[in-house]
């Protein structure tokens, strides 16, 4: 049985680490590889940082912020923003990241999935999907939550996993830094349809809420507000589920 994974999730705007609600009003935190390096020392299993302007501008700019944090940080890191093409994966996976998340180019050009699963292998490529309810669905949204796309979130999942995904990570707008629980219908329906790891975002805020999700089939956890905030630490939360889920140390 595979370890499940608690993963802190940085939304990096600039040069600096931000967070939000419903990934709007976008608040400045800090400095995000002080941030990173503090996570590592309390036992995260993986970091994922988002550029949340880069598919707004048509670029990236992690790839210094990955180098910095592969020369002292050493555990994978996930980068997800402004991908738009096989040579911005290239670049990024040279600066240090151990995967790409792929969300607005994916959506718009399908076929870019087994492109860049072609060129880098499905264990590089993860996409991304944000989702946000819509009466009796859920619709993914594209350029960092900001635009609809009128795609389904959940038959989404399975298109992109016919395409060659390796992971899907899936985060909740509707719960998006709310701190008040994940979105279990949402994580329900996308673990029912998942064949590959799946990675859950969106609504952390107690050590409850980590302990009630990981009763559905899901591979790990990103978090981040309840990690900023200092209202929870990754030590803490495996503490709390150790004895329930298989999870690492």
């Amino acid at each position: 049985m595979l370890c499940k994974r608690i993963i802190a999730r940085l939304d990096i705007k600039g040069p600096n680490l931000v967070k939000g609600v419903h990934m709007e009003g976008l608040r400045i935190i800090g400095d995000p590889y002080e941030f990173a390096k503090h996570y590592e020392e309390q036992g995260a299993d993986e970091l994922l940082y988002i550029d949340t302007v880069a598919s707004l501008y048509g670029r990236s700019n992690l790839v210094e912020t990955v180098r910095k944090t592969t020369m002292n940080i050493f555990i994978p890191i996930t980068v997800g923003g402004g991908i738009r093409t096989i040579e911005d994966i290239r670049v990024l996976l040279n600066a240090g990241a151990d995967k790409v998340a792929i969300n607005t180019a994916a959506i718009k050009n399908p076929e870019f999935i087994s492109q860049a699963v072609d060129c880098f292998g499905s264990q590089c490529i993860v996409i991304s999907i944000e989702a946000k309810r819509r009466d009796d669905h859920w619709e993914a949204y594209a350029e960092n939550g900001r635009e609809p796309t009128g795609k389904d979130a959940i038959a989404w999942i399975g298109e992109a996993i016919a395409m060659g995904a390796g992971e899907i990570l899936l985060t909740s707008i509707d719960a998006d830094g709310t701190r008040k629980g994940f979105d279990m219908e949402l994580i329900s329906a996308a673990a029912k349809v998942c064949t590959v790891p799946l990675i859950v975002c969106g609504g952390a805020g107690s050590l409850d809420d980590f302990e009630r999700v990981f009763k559905y089939d899901i591979d790990a956890v990103a978090t981040g507000s309840a990690l900023h905030y200092n209202m929870l630490s990754i030590s803490d939360i495996k503490k709390k589920i150790c004895e329930k889920v298989n999870i690492r140390p």
